[in-house]
């Protein structure tokens, strides 16, 4: 006998988010397509519900109409399976009854997110995530039923996680009414849990909790790893093996260092593959998730006139330009067994490269957009030492003001030949940027804090006033400048007339100042990708391949770096770094072009 109950639920209820579309992969292999008109459906439960229930069987078919789920219905004198099935249904007279029903629980046609922050106690997950979770959630960007459950060695209550996390909460957004309400529901459902992070038994007890608040809905979790990479593997197994999703989707986000040069990341990889499978694995790298990079494919393939000077006909040089004003205070035995190179240029300046020189992609899929990206660094020349410029901040007094070396770190080793600075001239072999250098450069303790792409255009032939720029024709050539970071912006940089009788020329900016233009403060990148990762979008987060496409670049002049023990060039605390990075740039016919003041 089959049996079928169609469900006519009354009303629904959906978020303020963006709509999204997106696929959720299910550990196993499955995957679910679902399309939102917002990011997620709620489902309210009136008190009357209409139900019709259908039996057929080979001799003859019956059909019961219910109108009212409270309604008494006469006993049958046969106890079949579809009249047991529509006595349980009609003896509920209540909706909280009706949810207690395990027959037919309504709660198995709702879903539940339940993100774990493992290593709830430390800075990143203090500052960033969870602020990031609560401006989410005051956005009505989570969905209805959500928990947010801390992890980590610390011992600690759930009232000692929420009067942690409430100190870095901020109302920043739009400065609306109520925040204090907000904050309040929010912490209400953050909750802790101590455990190692390579206990499977621990893990099972976190599981156990997770369950009693997803309440048998569909659950579906995402484990946001804010721990050393040292131990990514030991906490993947346990959340894999004890704590993963029984009925729902079940992610993983993993910071960076993602390992220190291509054989390091390849076994973190394959480590990884033992646990989950690739489309459950989301690396993050949070410049990706700036306002001003995700608006690198709008500006350019949405604007005519930007997309056929794409290439290496119009541009002259692309400039990827990273610059911190404070040293590594607090972190230097971190940094200390990376450098410079390994944690900007080989993942945040490179991917922003990707982004920008890739080609159109069939869609906005992640798949279409993240095999472009692989194209191109796969089209890249391996890095060499001669394209390659190392320093290191000393101690300096400017202004009254001692500053310190990055040796004077007591986490770092006196005799260091760690780099805190770093610029590189690469090549992309294709028929758009053949011949085109693209150079990065990055560094701590410089002279001021900024993330921009500029892009200088070529000098026009036979320049008609060339003699109004004198012999500096750099003076004359069209830059664009996107800034990432701080005070967003894009401005574009033309040669204009002064007004007046005589012909004076003036070099001017056309600019999108984004603080100007919007009255909305820009999200936090850790924002929108914790909500892609929670709607399965991967557009942002990094790719297998694409990572050991990027180790393959970086690794040969990295082992040669150390091997050689080359020492870095010293530069003074608060200064615009080597002047090794000048000649560099002038090897290639560059000037870089934040050394000039933009008006």
């Amino acid at each position: 006998m089959q049996q079928r109950v169609l469900v006519e639920m009354a009303t629904f209820s959906s978020t303020h988010c963006p709509s999204y579309s997106y696929s959720s992969s299910i550990k196993g292999g499955q995957n679910q397509h679902f399309a939102f008109s917002s990011s997620f459906l709620r489902l309210s439960v009136p008190a009357k519900a209409k139900f019709f229930l259908q039996s057929q069987t080979s001799s003859y078919q019956s059909a019961v109409l219910m109108q009212d789920v409270a309604t008494k219905v006469n006993p049958v004198e046969k106890e079949t399976p579809l009249k047991k099935l529509k006595n349980e249904l009609l003896s509920v007279t209540s909706s909280e009854e009706w949810d207690e029903k395990a027959c037919f629980d309504i709660n198995e046609n709702e879903s539940t997110v339940s993100i774990t922050v493992v290593g709830a106690s430390g800075d990143l997950a203090k500052k960033k995530i969870f602020p990031a979770l609560f401006a989410l959630y005051y956005e009505d960007c989570l969905p209805k039923h959500f928990t947010v459950y801390g992890y980590a060695r610390s011992k600690m209550t759930d009232a000692e996680l929420r009067n942690m996390v409430s100190k870095t909460l901020t109302c920043r957004i739009d400065k609306r009414e109520n925040c204090g309400e907000k904050m309040d529901q929010f912490l209400k459902r953050c909750f802790y849990h101590s455990g190692q992070y390579d206990s499977e038994e621990n893990f099972a007890q976190l599981d156990k909790k997770l369950k009693e608040h997803e309440g048998g809905r569909v659950s579906n979790r995402l484990f946001y790893l804010s721990i050393p990479p040292n131990i990514f593997i030991d906490a993947v197994k346990c959340a894999s093996l004890s704590a993963s999703s029984g009925n729902g989707w079940t992610r993983v986000i993993v910071e960076k260092p993602f390992g220190r040069d291509s054989e390091s990341s390849a076994a973190l990889t394959k480590a990884l593959k033992q646990y989950l499978a690739e489309d459950q694995i989301f690396r993050i790298d949070h410049y990706l998730g700036k306002e001003l990079v995700e608006n690198l494919s709008v500006l350019r393939f949405s604007n005519l006139i930007f997309e056929p000077l794409w290439s290496r006909q119009y541009i002259r040089n692309v400039q990827l330009i990273f610059s911190e004003d404070f040293g590594t205070e607090g972190r230097g035995g971190y940094f200390d067994h990376y450098g410079i190179i390994r944690d900007i240029m080989q993942n945040h300046l490179l991917q922003i490269l990707a982004l920008f020189a890739m080609e159109t992609p069939v869609s906005l899929d992640a798949e279409d957009i993240r095999n472009e990206k692989v194209k191109v660094l796969r089209s890249m020349r391996p890095l060499q030492l001669d394209d390659v410029v190392i320093g290191q901040y000393k101690s300096h007094t400017k202004g009254g003001i001692s500053y310190p070396a990055y040796t004077d770190d007591n986490t770092v080793p006196k005799d260091s030949l760690t780099p805190t600075f770093a610029a590189a001239a690469l090549f992309i072999d294709n028929a758009r940027w053949d011949g085109v250098p693209f150079l990065m450069k990055a560094g701590k303790a410089l002279h001021n804090k900024r993330a921009e792409i500029r892009v200088q255009f070529r000098h026009v032939p036979g320049n008609l006033y060339n003699r109004n720029f004198g012999t500096d024709l750099d003076r004359a050539t069209n830059e664009l400048v996107i800034r990432v970071q701080p005070d967003e912006a894009i401005y574009l940089k033309i040669n204009n007339k002064v007004p007046g009788l005589g012909m004076r020329l003036d070099r001017s900016n056309l600019n999108l100042h984004y603080a100007a233009r919007y009255s909305k403060e820009i999200p936090d990148a850790y924002e929108r990708l914790l909500l892609d990762a929670i709607e399965g979008e991967r557009r942002l987060f990094i790719r297998s391949d694409e990572l050991d496409a990027a180790w393959a670049l970086f690794t040969p002049v990295l082992k040669e770096l150390e091997e050689k023990k080359i020492i870095p060039e010293y530069y003074p605390y608060g200064s615009r770094g080597p002047v090794g990075a000048h000649y560099l740039a002038a090897r290639y016919n560059v000037r870089w072009g934040d050394l000039g003041v933009d008006q």
